[in-house]
């Protein structure tokens, strides 16, 4: 469904009712921990929202929030001799990555069709420049429903931050608080200046579940168990750890207003509330997928054209229309 639809040089701006997704996959509060982890896992999401048992609204179980949850068990490891996990171990080496000079939009058509939420960008020799993910392109939406079309490149959008940068020793510990203390989705993992990994909080989490149940495995089996190995071996659930202060918005909410939270959050999926209660959800995917074709400047365009969005009807250049 286009973000904005039209008729006689008339624009409607579409609202969170318009694109929401309604079929949701939710959590209960008295889930266990472990279990609704290994549920994101297993449908590749990366968070659900948390409702009781007549659907009003509690909170969010995001990627985040179990990385927190699992990294005191992990933290147990090295006490029990367990193998220490190494980036080199569980980091992804079959990279999607985008050149510098690809047009904005056709790298976020890529990010879309790809399926993927950000792909680090790399010069001709696989040098590292930076990262063009679903927040960057926030920013491409934002700037084209205020200020008109930026016809422009990735490198003009893609985050330079290099204290994202990892090595290929960094220990899973290591970058599990750097994930918890970091707004960070993914991490690339460089040889020199060359791309050879990244590590995304998915990878993280996987890894960390795994090393979690051998820690529970292995203090079961302790004569003198420390207090702390007891209180990791006790069932944690969900309403425990699950974010209680996510972004949330309302079906009235236009695409302006959800961008902006987006924007001054670092949540990809925004729960759409009603009278307290949970009624759809909105990801960052749905709203680029909604407003990819009117972001993309027309070939026909004389120029860039201003695309005004509010909750009124205004008129538009034709071009627009």
């Amino acid at each position: 469904m286009p973000a904005i639809s039209t008729q006689t040089s008339r624009i409607v701006v579409q609202t969170a009712a318009d694109i929401m997704r309604r079929k949701l996959i939710t959590l209960k509060p008295s889930d266990d921990l472990f279990d609704s982890v290994a549920r994101l896992l297993k449908d590749n999401i990366s968070g659900a929202p948390v409702v009781d048992d007549d659907g009003t609204y509690l909170g969010v179980l995001s990627e985040k929030c179990c990385i927190a949850a699992l990294t005191e068990a992990v933290e147990l490891a090295s006490e029990l001799g367990l193998h220490v996990v190494k980036v080199s171990e569980f980091m992804t080496r079959d990279l999607v990555t985008i050149g510098g000079d690809l047009c904005v939009f056709d790298a976020i058509d890529h990010l879309l069709k790809k399926r993927i939420s950000g792909a680090p960008v790399t010069d001709s020799a696989g040098h590292f420049r930076g990262i063009f993910s679903e927040k960057t392109a926030m920013q491409v939406l934002a700037s084209a429903l205020m200020e008109g079309l930026p016809g422009t490149n990735v490198e003009s959008y893609m985050n330079l931050d290099r204290n994202r940068i990892i090595d290929e020793n960094d220990l899973l510990l290591d970058i599990a608080h750097k994930f918890q203390e970091t707004p960070y989705r993914r991490l690339p993992v460089l040889r020199g200046e060359r791309l050879v990994g990244q590590v995304s909080r998915r990878d993280v989490l996987k890894a960390e579940l795994r090393l979690a149940s051998e820690v529970i495995s292995s203090s079961g089996h302790q004569k003198t168990p420390s207090e702390r190995m007891k209180a990791v071996g006790q069932s944690q659930r969900v309403g425990d750890v699950m974010d209680t202060q996510a972004s949330t918005a309302s079906p009235t909410t236009d695409l302006l207003g959800i961008t902006q939270r987006f924007l001054n959050s670092p949540y990809r999926r925004l729960p759409i509330i009603e009278h307290g209660k949970l009624v759809g959800q909105i990801s960052r995917r749905d709203l680029l997928q909604a407003a990819a074709s009117d972001m993309s400047p027309r070939k026909e365009s004389r120029g860039a054209e201003t695309l005004y969005l509010s909750g009124n009807h205004r008129s538009a250049p034709e071009s627009i229309s």
